[in-house]
């Protein structure tokens, strides 16, 4: 082999390297950019439905501009506060009458004593309670 040829064999390995850093830096912006989807609402939801606390930063997803905005107090003895917006989910914890509580967002779910609301809870615990039994404090919740 000739000293000619050794760094045309050496190209392709070094625009392989150059390729895979290139992506590698890529991908390493793009994990730590937020994104934001506008939904049907004209609000910003975090990505794949999961509250934006979840996965670390603020507990609301939009740089801290509505954390503590809604709240509500609970009006009944013992509220079970559930995995999902629907009666037979599963039971994280439950809430005393009088507690306040931080709403992140309100959904539609099983309807209780006819109203079909379920406020996500962010005080803690991501749980789910019926807004049949929380009466707001403030401003009505934004839909999740």
């Amino acid at each position: 082999m000739s000293l000619l040829s050794a760094p045309s064999s050496r190209a392709p390995l070094a625009r392989g390297l150059a390729t895979a850093l290139a992506a590698g830096a890529l991908a390493g912006a793009l994990a730590v950019a937020p994104a934001a989807a506008t939904d049907d609402r004209g609000g910003a939801d975090s990505a794949a439905g999961v509250p934006a606390g979840v996965n670390g930063g603020d507990d609301w997803g939009d740089g801290g501009r509505d954390q503590g905005r809604y709240r509500g107090v609970v009006t009944t003895d013992r509220l079970p506060l559930r995995t999902s917006p629907a009666r037979g989910s599963e039971v994280i914890r439950y809430a005393r009458r009088g507690e306040t509580v931080r709403i992140h967002c309100k959904a539609p779910g099983d309807t209780v004593r006819g109203n079909p609301l379920w406020y996500l809870l962010a005080d803690g615990t991501w749980a789910w309670g019926a807004a049949r039994y929380i009466d707001n404090i403030g401003p009505a919740p934004r839909w999740c």
